[in-house]
């Protein structure tokens, strides 16, 4: 049975439906559907044709889109246009009884009773529906907000507009629930407003794991509508023998959709606050920057406090203690421009803050993994800041810029002082010398103005212009030849106090260095293809080159030059290089879909010097190359340098990568090297296991020293919509522990990622 009323457009259904006259009333029962309706008419304009269409076959040209009626314009039609009415379903009311009081314009509703509006489904034992204003209230409801898959609930819950609800001793969730579950984590409140343009207001708020109550808060604001919006990201606690108790608590503003500022606000007892920030902007997926920053008035950055000096072996003596970093690319045209900001206060600061949400850990990883790079070792003690700007012609020519601005984090007394770059300037380029020829000409050409604040600097121009050829000896070998000049031209300048350069050098004093530099190689390629049995490999491939090579450059006078970079310090060469290179490839098959792969490859090479200074022991180490890939994600790579005159092998290195499609990772490498007194070990892993845990570890460890220098040990706990994560972190000195939670919808706005995810 059925009955509309007209006046509210709202059209009731039911099993059985009872009309009363005083006061107007119908009582609905038994499957009772109560749906408000809009009826929209339209004007449909006629299909024209020629009939070719039919003749042909094809599919008639598609109907043009009706246009709407006004209200009261007259129905009158003519051959071509025809009137279209279409109903469309705003509002539905379900309940097992339900009754409507016409005076009121109200519906009173029990059983099953489920209201669907827009986005949202409100279910409830019982309510009170305003017809007119579509507003209610309601008992023991809970409501199902689609987007966020916002889940509410509560012991009264009052609609008070389209989308706004109003709801008494209640909870919320921002992640799907199966019926009758508790919900895995969850907000409680005395009191809540929630809003469809704006928030969830919370009042007396508890947080809840599996129903107990683990934090309480007077006042809470969650997110609860469909855009980003501004409020507070999930907090990160730790607990330090350094630091103390640590609380930071992210305070994330939506300026706009393609820009946002974070704050990272982070007590820590024994040091004080930290103030920390991040602005983000993107235009397109080649035009975005950000930039951080924290700040701390530390503590225990004092020279009185002298068992945290003692512990951490730190020299710093600066109280006002900060880490400035960004990075931008953008592209005007044809130019590529990159962007690249690292401030940093003293060269103990990012060794000491690397954990936490703006540690350096974090602030690398999210920086490599948004703009493809992240930031020098955190122990260097130069910090590069450059300005780049690249062009590159099809004709295989290329111009770079460069601005180049340390911040050196030595010793201030240290002389000479570090060298900027205000600009460097180089344009490169291969050409052939004409067409078919097997001749190239190819040439670098640099300039630089190299500036430094006490110390010899320079304005330098070099030029290395070289011609490459390929001479057919033989079909069977792949023989080049290389002839090059390399002029460079100094103008010299002499800033500060420094005694030992203005007793070498006088400013505007110019230089001149010329070399010549000629090289040529022979080799021939044997490739072998074998078939193989091996479970899914059914074959494999050996690529076999030995080589030899000849480097000669020029010996030249170079006393009187500055030395800045590499490029002032070339000697002369005079060397023969024999090799052998192997490179082996798989091919299989798997889930019908045939592949290739390198498989590994060994390279050897070692060099006989003609120089006379070298006569008594002309040969250079043995330089030694291996890597294996067993798997396709798993990756082993060795190298040594062996002196053939009795030191043996005295440098080598160990480099182990796996990773899976689950997100298992082991990254490891060890480090020798005799000259270098360098030996070390570094390991990093991450395992997921059962019941949606993971774990991971990491160390970095000098085994000279037996010191540690880092040692970090994480376990995750991630169910469906939440998760927490418990971080041990190890350094000289100082432990800390850390716990930090995510919430799905909640913790991570716009994308940003927290620790571990």
């Amino acid at each position: 049975m059925a009955e509309t009323v007209d006046a509210l457009q709202w059209e009731i259904t039911a099993d059985k439906l009872t009309r009363y006259e005083d006061p107007p009333t119908v009582i609905a029962e038994g499957n009772v559907v109560l749906e408000k309706k809009e009826s929209v008419t339209r004007r449909k304009k006629k299909q024209k044709g020629d009939g070719w269409s039919d003749l042909l076959g094809e599919e008639p040209a598609p109907a043009e889109e009706p246009e709407a009626v006004a209200e009261g314009e007259p129905a009158d039609q003519d051959d071509e246009d025809k009137l279209v009415t279409t109903t469309k379903v705003l509002t539905t009311i379900k309940a097992d009884w339900m009754v409507y009081d016409a005076d009121l314009g109200r519906v009173k509703a029990r059983g099953n009773l489920v209201i669907d509006v827009g986005p949202d489904q409100l279910s409830a034992e019982s309510g009170v529906v305003d017809l007119e204003h579509e507003t209610g209230t309601f008992e023991n409801a809970s409501i199902i907000r689609q987007y966020k898959d916002m889940h509410l609930e509560g012991r009264v819950v009052e609609k008070t507009g389209d989308l706004t609800y109003h709801i008494e001793d209640g909870w919320i969730i921002t992640c799907k629930l199966k019926e009758d579950e508790t919900p895995p984590w969850s907000f409680g409140a005395a009191d809540a407003e929630i809003t469809d343009g704006g928030y969830a207001f919370l009042k007396h708020a508890t947080f809840r794991i599996k129903d107990v109550p683990v934090f309480y808060s007077p006042y809470m604001i969650l997110p609860a509508k469909r855009t980003r919006q501004t409020g507070f990201l999930f907090p990160a606690i730790s607990t330090s023998d350094r630091d103390g108790f640590g609380f930071e608590l992210p305070f994330f503003i939506n300026l706009s959709r393609s820009s946002d500022i974070t704050l990272y606000p982070q007590y820590m007892a024994e040091r004080g606050l930290m103030l920390g920030g991040e602005f983000r902007y993107i235009a397109d997926t080649t035009d975005k920057g950000a930039i951080m920053a924290n700040y701390l008035s530390d503590d225990l950055s004092d020279p009185s406090q002298v068992e945290y000096y003692q512990e951490t072996g730190y020299t710093h003596t600066n109280k006002d203690r900060y880490w400035i970093r960004g990075k931008a690319d953008h592209d005007f045209g044809e130019w590529t421009t990159r962007f690249d900001l690292d401030v940093v206060s003293d060269k103990d600061y990012l060794t000491e803050f690397t954990s936490g949400l703006t540690g350096f850990t974090t602030s690398h990883n999210r920086f490599l993994e948004i703009f493809g790079r992240g930031f020098q070792n955190k122990s260097e003690q130069f910090r590069n800041n450059t300005a780049e700007i690249l062009r590159s012609w099809d004709n295989g020519t290329s111009l770079q810029g460069q601005f180049l601005v340390v911040n050196d984090l030595s010793d201030p007394d240290v002389s000479p002082s570090r060298l900027w770059k205000l600009p460097s300037l180089s344009y490169t380029g291969l050409l052939p010398v004409y067409d078919n020829s097997g001749i190239d000409f190819s040439w670098n050409a640099d300039y630089v103005n190299y500036w430094r604040e006490e110390g010899v600097g320079a304005h330098r121009v070099d030029l290395h212009p070289k011609l490459t050829m390929a001479v057919p000896l033989s079909k069977y070998l792949e023989t080049t030849v290389r002839a090059g000049v390399r002029d460079t031209f100094y103008a010299l300048q002499v800033n500060g106090d420094n005694q030992e350069a203005n007793g070498t050098f006088e400013d505007g004093d110019t230089q001149n260095r010329l070399l010549a530099d000629f090289g040529a190689e022979i080799g021939t390629t044997m490739i072998g293809d074998f078939n193989a049995d091996f479970g899914e490999i059914y074959a494999f491939s050996h690529t076999f080159r030995p080589y030899v090579s000849y480097d000669f450059i020029s010996d030249d006078d170079q006393d009187d030059l500055p030395k800045l970079d590499s490029v002032d310090t070339i000697g002369d060469k005079n060397i023969i290089y024999y090799g052998i290179d192997n490179f082996f490839d798989i091919f299989g098959e798997k889930n019908e879909k045939k592949y290739e792969r390198n498989y590994g490859y060994l390279k050897i090479k070692q060099g006989y010097d003609l120089r006379n200074a070298e006569s008594d022991t002309p040969l250079t180490p043995i330089d030694a190359q291996l890597a294996y890939y067993p798997l396709e994600d798993l990756r082993l790579k060795y190298k040594t340098e062996i002196d053939v005159y009795g030191d043996g092998v005295f440098a080598h290195t160990v480099e182990a990568d796996l990773r899976s499609n689950r997100g298992d990772y082991l990254s490891a490498d060890y480090k020798y090297n005799d000259l270098k007194n360098t030996n070390s070990i570094r390991a990093d892993a991450w395992l997921v296991l059962p019941w949606n845990f993971a774990v991971g570890y990491g160390i970095e460890r000098a085994i000279e020293a037996e010191r540690t220098i880092e040692e970090e040990f994480r376990l995750l706990y991630q169910p469906a919509c939440w998760s927490v994560e418990f971080l041990s972190n190890y350094k000289p000195g100082n432990q800390t522990y850390m716990i930090m939670f995510r919430l799905a919808n909640i913790g991570n706005p716009l994308g940003l990622d927290l620790p571990g995810f």
